[in-house]
């Protein structure tokens, strides 16, 4: 064992890193349960060729944050498998059954769809072990990509951020680097309260229009299969090129660490709601509070997946996600944003105080 993987560990987790290896579908993948204290975790699996330990560790810890602040009664855990989210679907499946196998000892970890996995992921890992989150329909699950949660979450985190800066929804221009399952509903529950998309972009590049983006047409688009460059209602850009686009608000809603301290000069944005988890440096937020742009912590903006999943996993209904993810983003955004602004700190830093008492009130309730 890498003695190196010490470097996580402190007064929170992780309480364990499993690493994952079956040879015949070519498996490579790591667990990392980090806290427990709440409740069993629940985080998301994540298919990408160039993750790691550190990815997974990192999202993890933003997970235990997440489920503390929103005051579901799970930890955070997350999941990495060393993959190509394209592969051929026969394929996909042999790999994504064998990693639900290999897991199925882990019981403190509840797993869910994340970037390269989906719903018909999360139903092959219900086949094989008896437990996932983000199940389609017909099984009993709510979609939470399919739906929208997270992006409707997004947008109420917006409308709550909005009393603390200069940004009014109505007629506020938005970017969004990362049109996927997160990117495309952030940008419809956006529009649908007055605010103009008028850049996006995939991994492959992206497109603008000053005036704003046809945003349903450019779903579709992209639902079809082509890339969001390809775009006939606004003109080309590579995908880098967005962080120079004028907006008032920027959701990055991708990768980690999009914003760092080598392009954080280039953020022209009032408000960013992080549609990713870690998608901001510790650097580049700091760097962005300085200079009056308000960053809502990716655990408090984004908690609407893992809440509608903690809603399905306890027999909750689709109805009954959304007015849970109402209720408690725009709690808890008005409730930090309002902390922060009074102690005049980053509202990560108050954000991140809360779920801390969250979870170590649980800590001393377990032998």
């Amino acid at each position: 064992m890498n003695d190196d993987i010490w470097r996580f560990a402190d007064e929170l987790g992780p309480e364990k890193i499993v690493y994952l290896h079956d040879s015949a579908p070519g498996l490579r993948a790591i667990v990392v349960v980090d806290n427990v204290a709440c409740g069993p975790s629940i985080g998301g699996c994540r298919m990408q060729p160039d993750v790691s330990v550190d990815e997974c560790f990192r999202l993890a810890r933003a997970m235990t944050f997440k489920n503390a602040a929103a005051g579901i009664p799970h930890g955070g855990g997350k999941s990495v498998i060393f993959a190509d989210p394209k592969m051929d679907l026969g394929e996909k499946e042999r790999l994504v059954r064998s990693f639900a196998r290999a897991i199925g000892d882990i019981r403190d970890y509840i797993v869910g769809p994340d970037m390269g996995t989906d719903e018909t992921c999360m139903a092959w890992c219900r086949d094989e072990i008896g437990r996932a989150v983000g199940l389609p329909p017909e099984l009993g699950g709510i979609p939470l990509d399919e739906i929208g949660a997270t992006g409707f979450g997004l947008s109420v985190c917006a409308q709550a951020a909005q009393d603390f800066c200069d940004v009014n929804l109505d007629g506020a221009r938005v970017v969004i680097q990362g049109f996927g399952s997160v990117g495309r509903h952030a940008a419809r529950f956006l529009a649908e309260k007055g605010a103009r998309v008028v850049a996006a972009a995939d991994s492959r590049g992206g497109v603008v229009a000053e005036d704003g983006l046809d945003v349903l047409g450019l779903i579709e688009h992209k639902t079809a299969g082509a890339r969001v460059s390809e775009f006939g209602g606004g003109h080309a850009i590579g995908g880098d090129a967005l962080l120079d686009v004028a907006c008032d608000i920027f959701v990055p809603a991708a990768r980690p660490d999009v914003i760092r301290a080598d392009n954080v000069q280039r953020v022209s944005a009032k408000l960013i709601l992080s549609g990713a988890n870690i998608a901001v440096t510790d650097e580049a937020e700091g760097a962005l509070h300085d200079r009056g742009v308000l960053v809502v912590p990716d655990f408090i903006a984004n908690a609407g997946g893992v809440i509608c999943a903690s809603v399905e996993y306890h027999g909750g209904t689709e109805t009954q996600a959304f007015a849970a993810i109402e209720e408690k983003i725009r709690a808890n955004t008005t409730r930090v944003l309002a902390d922060a602004a009074e102690k005049g700190e980053r509202p990560r830093v108050v954000a991140q105080s809360m779920a801390e008492q969250r979870i170590r009130r649980a800590m001393t309730l377990r032998r």
